[in-house]
């Protein structure tokens, strides 16, 4: 039988949420600073506008963090 790690699944989440929660619960997820999460995501939406893309997708994909068993 294998080993379930609820904090192995990506999700969103409302703690510390400016929008989404997608920054906030990736930075949870990988265990770095949402500053830093939503610099990436500031760089890619200026950059070539797909950072707008990933997140609207992100937001619409992942579960709130509530939702994760």
């Amino acid at each position: 039988m294998a080993y379930h790690d609820p904090n192995s699944q990506l999700y969103r989440s409302k703690d510390g949420a400016v929008l989404g929660g997608v920054c906030s619960g990736l930075s949870e997820r990988f265990k770095v600073d949402v500053s830093l999460v939503r610099i990436l995501f500031l760089l890619a939406l200026l950059g070539v506008s797909i950072g707008f893309w990933i997140y609207v997708i992100l937001w619409i994909v992942l579960p709130e963090k509530s939702d994760v068993r």
